[in-house]
This record gives structure tokens, C-alpha cells and sequence, in this order.
């Protein structure tokens, strides 16, 4: 095997080893974001459980985080929560997210 191949084989592990965290990620950011709406929503411990599944759920619907935005907009619209305040709250959540897989 030449040199470029094995870099090749290299990149393509990386690449699929970066994907694999950024799903986790993703899931995990998810998974907070469905724990918190659910405390908001007032949920018991099973609705809880498949709320934060459905949040989860939610974000293969389309790329990106649109889908899992729209969710919880529509799901806390009678609750007085922001746009602004779910976009911040997505972001932090995110964040602490990407630092438990560092």
C-alpha cells in the first residue's frame, strides 16, 4: 500500500470518527433540550422520557437544527418562551454538550 493510500485510509477514519462525535453531540444536545422543555411543559417522569425522545426524533427530520427549533417553538408556544430564549438555550445546551466529549 502506498503512503497516499494509507493517508487516504487515515482521512476517511478521521472523517468518519468526527461524524460519529458530532452525532453524539447532537443526540445529547437534543436530549437536554427535550429535558429542558419537558420541565417547562410540567412533565412526569414518562412523559418525560418520550418527550425527549420525540425532541431527539425531531432533528432527522431535515440537516441541521431547524427541525428540532420549530418542535420546541411549537410545543412551548403557549409557555412565553422566545424565539431568542429557545435559540440561546439550544446554543448553551450545545455547548455544554461538545464539552463532555472533549
Amino acid at each position: 500500500m502506498s503512503s497516499f493510500d494509507e493517508r487516504e485510509k487515515g482521512f476517511e477514519k478521521k472523517f468518519a470518527h468526527d461524524e460519529e462525535i458530532q452525532f453524539k453531540i447532537s443526540a445529547r444536545k437534543n436530549k437536554y433540550l427535550g429535558e429542558w422543555a419537558s420541565k417547562i411543559l410540567g412533565y412526569n417522569d414518562e412523559k418525560e422520557k418520550n418527550y425527549i425522545q420525540s425532541v431527539i426524533k425531531a432533528d432527522f427530520a431535515e440537516a441541521g437544527d431547524d427541525d428540532v427549533f420549530r418542535k420546541l417553538k411549537s410545543d412551548l408556544k403557549d409557555h412565553n418562551i422566545s424565539d431568542e430564549e429557545i435559540r440561546k438555550k439550544m446554543d448553551e445546551l450545545n455547548e455544554k454538550a461538545k464539552s463532555e466529549f472533549k
